[in-house]
């Protein structure tokens, strides 16, 4: 997989997991645990898809 496609397919599930927290956020039996849970994992994506950006 090229670097490329390993940053899109990150970007996707970036994508994804934005629209599930946005889900849960309407969602008023989600606990507040499982939300902040998927903010984090998308802020880990994030930070990953910044840093191998920053290195190509």
């Amino acid at each position: 997989m090229s670097l490329g496609s390993h940053i899109e397919e990150l970007k996707k599930k970036h994508q994804n997991l934005s629209a599930k927290v946005e889900a849960a956020l309407r969602s008023p039996g989600t606990p507040n645990a499982e939300i902040a849970e998927m903010k984090k994992q998308k802020l880990k994506l994030k930070d990953e898809i910044e840093r191998l950006s920053m290195g190509s």
